[in-house]
C-alpha cells in the first residue's frame, strides 16, 4: 500500500528531487526483499565449502571414492567434534544441491582432492622432521620427486616398486605378468593357526586396503610377532627344487618355459612361507676355510648341467665326492698368478692390496682369480649373473668367496655409485655397446673416478672392438694399456675413469649427455639404469673426491665428506668391544667354522671391520629404508649391497655361515606384510650348523625364539637387560 501510495503521489507535478527521492526509496525496498530471499540460497554454498575439510561421508547418499574404516571415522569424531555439527547443520542445505551433485559428481571428488592434498602436507612435514632429527642422508628410491629417501610402510614400498617395474618393462601388463610368474603357486606354504578374534582381524585386513588407497602409512600398534601365532611349517614344492632363488627364479607359468630364470628381478607378490629343502643327494658338512678354496663337497653344490661344465673344462675336477680345484689350472693359460702380474706391469699405478682395495669381478666363471686377489689382501665381490648354463655363483660360495647373484639387464646393480677401485670382465660376454651403451654406462656409475675397467678377450671380434672404442671415447675413458699376453692367449685392454669434469666439455658430440643435476646416482634399488654420464664428485661433502688411503690405512681412515667423524670413531670403537669381549668368546660359536658372514643391518661398517684381522668376509647390508651408509662402508675397504628385507636376497640357499641381526626387526615393524618371512629367508640363506647372533628388543626376541624352535633352531644363549637382549641361535643339520 506505501509503495501505491507514493506512485500515485510521483506523478502529482512536484519537483525533479521528489521523484529521485521516491526513485531511490524504490530501490532501497528491492535490495533488502532481494537479500531476504536469497540468504538460503548463500548459507547453501557456504555450508557446501565448508564440508571440503571433512574427510568422511556428509551424507548417506554422498559416496567418497577413498574407503575409510569405522576405526578412523571414530577417531575423527572424537578430535574433530565440530565437524560432526556441521555435517548436521548442512544435510538441509545439501538437499538444495542434490541435482548438482548428480550430474556432475563434484561434492565426493572436492572431498577427496582437499583430503589427498591434506594428507600430502602432513606427510611432507612429517618428511621433514624426520630427515631435520636424523641428520642423515637416506637412501633414494625410484618414483620420488627429490630422489629422497624415507622410511615407509611395506604397502607404500610395493606400489613404489611396482611402479617403478613399470617403468622398467615399459607396460604394466608386463610387470603384471612377470609378477604373476613370480608368485607362482608354490605349495608348501607354511600354515599359520592364529588364535586371535576374528572380528579384529576383519578390522586390520579393512585398514591394509583402506591404507593401500588412500597412501596413508599402516602403522602396527602390536607387536611384530603375534605371540599367540602357531607355525607349521611344510617344504618348498618349486621347479629349482634345493636351489630355490625367490626373487629370481619363475616358479610357475602354463607349457614349458625356455628358461627358469626372470630377466629382472621379479618378487612373488607373498612371500614365501615354505622351507628350501636339502639337495636330494643329501647335504654334508661343509669343507671349511682355507680347505675350500681346493675343494667342496659335490653333493653340497650340485646343478643339473655342472657335470656337463667340468668335462668341457679342466680347472675344476670331480674326484671322489668333492669337487676339487687344481691349483696350476685355470681358465687363464699360463696361470692367474701369471695374469695378474701381467696386469700389474701394464698399469704399475695398479698395486694390488695396496692402491686397489675393492674389485667387481663380472661374471662368476673360474672364481681362482678372486682366490689369488685374495692372498694379496684384495676384497672381490662377484656379480653371478642370471644364466641357464651353469651357477658358478654357488661354487665360489662354497668355497668362501664374495658374491651376489643378481640380473644385469636395465635396472641398476645395488650399489651406490664410485665405490669400486676397479671392475674385471674376462670372457664375461656381456654386449657392452648394446641399448645405447647403458651396460657400460652402469660401470661407469659405480666405478670410482680415476678407477680401472680391466676387459680380456680371447677371441677380439674387429666389429665389437669399433663398438667398444667408440663407446668408450664417448664416456672419455683413457685408454692405459692394451696387450695380448702370447703365453695367456687372452687379449687385456685396461681403462681408466676421468678424474675431473674438465675432459667432458672437451667433447664435439655430447653423447651420451650429462645426467641432470637433480638425478641422484647413489640411487640403485629399483632404478632403470640411465643413458647418461653422472658429473664428477667435485663438492668436498661429495665421497669420491680423493682416493682412499691405502689398504688398511683406509679401514679406519674418515675422509673429509664423511659427517660425525667422532660417532665413527665411537662406532668402531663399540663393535670391537662387544666383538672381543662377547662374539668370540661368549657365545659358544667355533670361528674357526665361519668364513661366510652377512651383517643383514649394517651401518657404518664397524661390526666387519672388528672382524677385518679374522679368516672371514662380512657382506654390509644396508637397507633400503635406513640411512645411506653403505658409500662408507665401500670408502673403508669393505664390501656390501642395498636391500629391502620384505623381499628375498640374491644369494643362494646355504650360502652363508653366520648372520648378524641387529635390530633389524624393530626397524621392519610397519613395513612388512609378514615379518616371518624374514626368518623364513634367513633359514634359507643360512647353511645348517650356521648361526644367527640376534639383537633387539625383548619383547621382539621372545617370540621370535618361538619360530625359531618351530624351525628346529637350537637356542644356543639368550641374555636380557633394560628391555634390551641378545639371542643366539644355531640352525641344525637335521631337519623333520
Amino acid at each position: 500500500m506505501t509503495i501505491a501510495r507514493l506512485a500515485r503521489q510521483a506523478k502529482r507535478p512536484r519537483g525533479f528531487c521528489v521523484k529521485m527521492t521516491a526513485v531511490a526509496v524504490m530501490g532501497f525496498c528491492f535490495i533488502f526483499v532481494w537479500s531476504m530471499f536469497s540468504s538460503s540460497s548463500t548459507s547453501a554454498t557456504t555450508q557446501r565449502e565448508s564440508f571440503d575439510d571433512i574427510a568422511e561421508p556428509v551424507a548417506g547418499n554422498a559416496r567418497v571414492s577413498r574407503p575409510h574404516t569405522q576405526s578412523r571415522e571414530r577417531e575423527k569424531e572424537k578430535h574433530e567434534p565440530s565437524r560432526v555439527n556441521e555435517k548436521q547443520n548442512g544435510e538441509s542445505d545439501l538437499d538444495l544441491k542434490k541435482d548438482e551433485k548428480k550430474i556432475n559428481g563434484s561434492v565426493s571428488l572436492v572431498v577427496n582432492e582437499h583430503e589427498s592434498r591434506r594428507k600430502d602436507k602432513k606427510e611432507e612435514a612429517s618428511l621433514e622432521r624426520k630427515e631435520k632429527d636424523d641428520g642423515t642422508k637416506k637412501l633414494p628410491n625410484e618414483g620420488e620427486k627429490d630422489n629422497q629417501g624415507q622410511e615407509e610402510s611395506g604397502d607404500e614400498e610395493s606400489e613404489k616398486e611396482e611402479e617403478e617395474g613399470e617403468v622398467v618393462d615399459g607396460k604394466k601388463e608386463a610387470n603384471d605378468g612377470e609378477n604373476t610368474e613370480g608368485n607362482g603357486d608354490i605349495q608348501g606354504d607354511g600354515d599359520l593357526i592364529q588364535n586371535a578374534d576374528q572380528e579384529s582381524v576383519e578390522e586390520v585386513e579393512h585398514e591394509t586396503a583402506g591404507s593401500k588407497s588412500t597412501g596413508k602409512k599402516r602403522k602396527i600398534k602390536g607387536p611384530v610377532f603375534d605371540p599367540n601365532a602357531h607355525y607349521i611349517w611344510r617344504l618348498c614344492s618349486t621347479r629349482s627344487k634345493h636351489n630355490y632363488m625367490p626373487c629370481i627364479d619363475i616358479e610357475s607359468g602354463t607349457g614349458r618355459l625356455q628358461g627358469y630364470r626372470h630377466t629382472e628381478r621379479s618378487c612373488p607378490k607373498t612371500p614365501p612361507m615354505c622351507l628350501v629343502p636339502l639337495p636330494h643327494e643329501g647335504y654334508g658338512t661343509p669343507v671349511h676355510w682355507p680347505e675350500s678354496k681346493l675343494k667342496v663337497l659335490y653333493s653340497n653344490v650340485a646343478h643339473p648341467k655342472l657335470a656337463a661344465f667340468i668335462k668341457k673344462n679342466s680347472w675344476l675336477v670331480q674326484s671322489g665326492e668333492y669337487l676339487t680345484f687344481p691349483q696350476n689350472q685355470s681358465e687363464f693359460k699360463g696361470g692367474v698368478q701369471h695374469y695378474l702380474d701381467s696386469i700389474e706391469e701394464m698399469v704399475p699405478d695398479i698395486e694390488w692390496g695396496k692402491n686397489i682395495r675393492v674389485v667387481l669381478d663380472i661374471g662368476c666363471t673360474d672364481s681362482s682369480f678372486a682366490a689369488s686377489l685374495l692372498d694379496k689382501e684384495v676384497l672381490t665381490l662377484s656379480l653371478g649373473l642370471k644364466d641357464d648354463l651353469v651357477d658358478l655363483a654357488q661354487v665360489a660360495l662354497a668355497r668362501g668367496f664374495p658374491t651376489i647373484v643378481s640380473p644385469f639387464g636395465s635396472r641398476r646393480l645395488h650399489f651406490p655409485s664410485g665405490v669400486f677401485d676397479a671392475i674385471h670382465c674376462s670372457g664375461c660376454s656381456v654386449p657392452w655397446h648394446s641399448n645405447g651403451g647403458k651396460l657400460l654406462l652402469e660401470m661407469n656409475r659405480i666405478l670410482r673416478p680415476g678407477g680401472y675397467f680391466i676387459l680380456s678377450t680371447k677371441h677380439d671380434n674387429i666389429e665389437e672392438e669399433e663398438a667398444m672404442t667408440t663407446l668408450t671415447a664417448s664416456v672419455c675413458w683413457n685408454v692405459l694399456a692394451h696387450k695380448t699376453d702370447e703365453v695367456g692367449e687372452v687379449g687385456v685392454k685396461i681403462y681408466q675413469k676421468p678424474e675431473s669434469n674438465d675432459i667432458y666439455g672437451l667433447r664435439r658430440r655430447k653423447n651420451p649427455p650429462l645426467c641432470k643435476e637433480n638425478e641422484n646416482p647413489d640411487a640403485a634399488w629399483y632404478v632403470p639404469m640411465k643413458t647418461c654420464l653422472h658429473p664428477v664428485p667435485s663438492a668436498i661433502e661429495q665421497h669420491g673426491t680423493e682416493w682412499p688411503e691405502e689398504w688398511p690405512k683406509r679401514l679406519e681412515t674418515y675422509p673429509d665428506w664423511m659427517n660425525n667423524k667422532e660417532k665413527l670413531v665411537a662406532d668402531t670403537n663399540h663393535w670391537k668391544a662387544i666383538v672381543e669381549k662377547s662374539y668370540l668368546t661368549g657365545m659358544g660359536i667355533d670361528w674357526s667354522n665361519i668364513r661366510n658372514i652377512m651383517d643383514m643391518k649394517a651401518i657404518n661398517g664397524g661390526f666387519a671391520a672388528a672382524l677385518a684381522q679374522h679368516k672371514v668376509w662380512v657382506m654390509n647390508v644396508v637397507p633400503v629404508h635406513a640411512p645411506d651408509t653403505l658409500p662408507i662402508i665401500y670408502e673403508r675397504g669393505l664390501i656390501g649391497v642395498y636391500h629391502d628385507w620384505c623381499e628375498s636376497f640374491g644369494t643362494y640357499p646355504r650360502s652363508y655361515d653366520l648372520l648378524h641381526v641387529d635390530h633389524l626387526f624393530s626397524r621392519l615393524k610397519n613395513r612388512c606384510k609378514q615379518p616371518a618371512s624374514i626368518v623364513v629367508e634367513m633359514d634359507r640363506i643360512l647353511r645348517p650348523g650356521g648361526w644367527a647372533v640376534i639383537r633387539d628388543k625383548v619383547e621382539i626376541l621372545d617370540p621370535l625364539e618361538g619360530i625359531l624352535r618351530s624351525l628346529h633352531w637350537e637356542i644356543r644363549m639368550t641374555y636380557a637387560q633394560d628391555k634390551e637382549g641378545i639371542l643366539c641361535a644355531q640352525k641344525t643339520m637335521w631337519r623333520p
